[in-house]
């Protein structure tokens, strides 16, 4: 765990301090990937606490679902179809799932302490 927060504090450091940009039209794709990849972070969270969280599968879904995103709204602003609201909802609504699971676990620890 300890390294997981050293690797946090590093990882916004460089964040903070290091001057990326990507051109304002490829906000839509970022934006999506983005949330992805956070559904990917609050999961793995969410499997930390239920002692399930394998690596492999956290690694894997990061770069797969936040690609897979980028991809779908991509396709759709190519075809003129707004399918990045599939990745919204699926996304959005998974995060929300994750982070009420984490909590509950969280809770349950808690109390048993």
């Amino acid at each position: 765990m300890l390294i997981a927060i050293i690797g946090l504090i590093i990882g916004v450091a460089f964040g903070w301090y290091l001057p990326v940009t990507y051109p304002t039209s490829y906000s839509l794709y970022m934006s999506v990937a983005i949330l992805a990849a956070l559904d990917t972070v609050f999961g793995g969270i969410r499997a930390y606490m239920e002692d399930t969280f394998n690596t492999n599968i956290f690694v894997s879904g990061f770069f797969g679902n936040a690609i897979l995103a980028g991809l779908l709204a991509y396709i759709g602003d190519r075809l003129g179809v707004p399918l990045y609201y599939a990745a919204i909802f699926t996304f959005g609504g998974r995060l929300f799932n994750n982070f009420a699971r984490a909590r509950r676990s969280l809770i349950e620890k808690l109390g048993q302490k």
